[in-house]
């Protein structure tokens, strides 16, 4: 008889939600069979068996979060013989050096043999008691914390090793690194057991649709909810008023809430508007799209605004740093990275163009039309969504006079681009229609003051209103 856990998943993932069950009590299978579809806030993973041999109990149910190292599938081995696959020590493949996909669509296996005990390792960090507790200092085990948390810790400048954790099993919450951080550890509060008993209870009404789109699928009666923050505000009981359905708040959905509540909390918004008269570049890319013999990628008003930010940001250094709150120094990047807001069926997911200052308009549109696809396909590399400086979100074709884009923290703007639409204008006394791109930027007033946002935004509508400058770029 084996037990097999939940494998290492890479990138600092530690629990991951079960999507569906591909074998049954009594199956025979085969070693590398699917046995699992799991959803991390990352992507959506297929696990193989690493044995031959009969299921003899299913131990997770579809709909439930499982950490890394729990007991998935008790095994009775063909031959009492156990068929391991050998776990590949490349640092690389386990940080999913396979390309792991976006949670909206295509699943990656994980090599099946890196399995973490992380039950017995959460015992010994946390004193044995899977409490809260300090943690050892034992820099050769990892600290039980979902990737928002550890990238939270890094731009604080905490050591998640010193760090008392709240959660379940010793895991440790972006509160507990924010208290850490504050030096107020002693005032949290409310341990996880009370933070559930403050928080409304799950019913079990079945909601597919709306846990499809929320909830990432799976069954609600499954899955153990939990605050959003360790200050979760009870709600009023709405069944008094009429009939209500409650579905977990999950996978990529979550990851959104969660990012933007360190957003608002974090950053101190502002945001400034303006218009750039693109009629010039509205004119090329339509004489551009007409041709019937076009070669080359499709040019869109988006590729024109990555090299217009370009220009901008390194006129404008403090729109590309980042705030360091626990050292108080700003970090400047010298790198562009240009992130892409991209709605997907599973909610927006934000891919990145790197060193957008090396490349071309050409070569812009080229990456930009690829990663676009790939991100609402469910096929976009990991490193793609990682390292942004800068994001650009566009809404512009769905419709939109305006907007108030929220900061992609730890960045320190954002800019929103709106709907182009033709309208009078007066040029030189006289009355002509021009095609108007109404601009928003968003900004962390801590690193930037509205006249510097100001000139930012105007440096921006200068090079859309003159493409052929970033054509020559």
């Amino acid at each position: 008889m084996s037990e097999f856990k939940l494998p290492d998943l890479g990138e600092g993932i530690h629990e991951a939600e079960i999507i569906s069950i591909k074998v049954k009590e009594g199956d025979t299978v085969k070693e590398d069979q699917p046995l699992f579809e799991v959803e991390t806030d990352k992507a959506v993973v297929e696990i193989p068996s690493p044995y031959s041999g009969t299921v003899t109990k299913i131990h997770v149910e579809e709909g439930k979060v499982v950490t890394v190292g729990s007991v998935m599938i008790s095994f009775d081995l063909a031959g009492g013989k156990v068929e391991k696959k050998e776990a590949k020590e490349d640092k690389s493949t386990a940080k999913a050096g396979e390309k792991e996909k976006v949670a909206a669509g295509e699943k990656t296996p994980v090599a099946a043999g890196a399995v973490k005990t992380a039950t017995a390792e959460s015992a010994k960090h946390t004193g044995g008691n899977g409490n809260a507790g300090r943690i050892a200092h034992d820099p050769n085990r990892p600290v039980p914390a979902a990737p928002a948390v550890r990238r939270l810790a890094r731009e604080l400048g905490v050591d998640l090793y010193q760090v008392e954790p709240s959660g379940p099993s010793g895991r440790v919450l972006k509160e507990d690194v924010k208290a850490c951080a504050q030096g107020t550890i002693s005032r949290m509060a409310s341990s996880p057991s009370d933070a559930k008993e403050n928080a409304p209870a799950a019913k079990t009404q079945p909601a597919m649709s709306l846990s499809d789109k929320y909830g990432g699928g799976g069954s609600s009666t499954a899955y153990d909810a939990q605050p959003m923050t360790a200050q979760a505000v009870e709600l009023p009981d709405f069944g008094k008023f009429g009939t209500t359905e409650r579905v977990p708040l999950r996978s990529i959905r979550r990851k959104i809430a969660q990012n933007m509540t360190t957003s608002w909390t974090h950053i101190p918004h502002v945001t400034t508007f303006d218009e750039a008269n693109v009629s010039e570049l509205s004119r090329v890319l339509g004489k551009r799209d007409s041709k019937k013999e076009r070669t080359g990628p499709r040019l869109t008003m988006t590729a024109f605004a990555i090299k217009a930010v370009v220009s901008a940001l390194q006129k404008f250094p403090q729109f590309n740093s980042s705030l360091d709150e626990a050292k108080g120094e700003i970090v400047f990047k010298h790198f562009y990275n240009i992130g892409i807001a991209v709605a997907t069926e599973r909610g927006l997911i934000v891919p990145v163009i790197h060193n957008a200052e090396t490349k071309s308009i050409m070569q812009i549109a080229k990456e930009l039309g690829e990663i676009a696809e790939k991100t609402r396909s469910g096929k976009v590399e990991l490193d793609k969504l990682q390292g942004g400086t800068f994001t650009i979100t566009n809404i512009g074709a769905i419709g939109g006079t305006s907007m108030v884009p929220m900061v992609n923290h730890p960045e320190a703007a954002i800019l929103g681009m709106a709907r182009a639409n033709e309208r009078p204008i007066v040029k030189n006394g006289q009355i002509e229609v021009g095609t108007i791109l109404p601009l928003a930027l968003s900004f962390d007033h801590r690193l930037a003051d509205g006249a510097e946002a100001a000139l930012f935004v105007r440096h921006i509508i200068d090079m859309l209103e003159e493409p052929l400058s970033l054509v020559l770029e």
